[in-house]
């Protein structure tokens, strides 16, 4: 879960789903409503994930609620996951993660910052979900 469900969220969702295909239920969702985002779909397709028809959902419109685990990759993501949960027996793991959105530069310096994202989020997915 991040903020818009347009670049961390859906990354990390690709990532999980790439290590353990269908052995886990994995779903990604926003707080706000955001709009897809080509330098995701450029990165995650590096590693063979496509992403071309990924379209930011919100947290309220998943059909299925039911998680053990919420992983937070922002401080709004992460309140919000707080708020809803507080009477369920889910866990929230908050794994802060820079926004690759606001780099600057050419095309190749925003992709490598959406790479350096792409490649955190695997090393932790991959120590988290061996």
């Amino acid at each position: 879960m991040c903020t818009y469900n347009a670049v961390r969220s859906p990354m990390a969702a690709a990532l999980l789903r790439l290590s353990h295909g269908k052995k886990v239920y994995v779903a990604s969702a926003g707080v706000r409503a955001g709009e897809a985002d080509g330098f995701v779909t450029a990165a995650m397709a590096e590693l063979g994930a496509d992403l071309r028809r990924h379209y930011p959902t919100l947290l309220e419109d998943l059909e299925d609620t039911n998680f053990d685990l919420i992983v937070t990759l922002s401080p709004e993501a992460h309140h919000r996951a707080l708020e809803l949960t507080r009477t369920q027996a889910v866990e929230v793991e908050y794994w802060p993660t820079e926004d690759p959105s606001v780099a600057e530069g050419n095309r190749e310096e925003r992709l490598a910052a959406y790479r350096m994202v792409r490649d955190k989020l695997a090393d932790r997915i991959a120590d988290r979900f061996p």
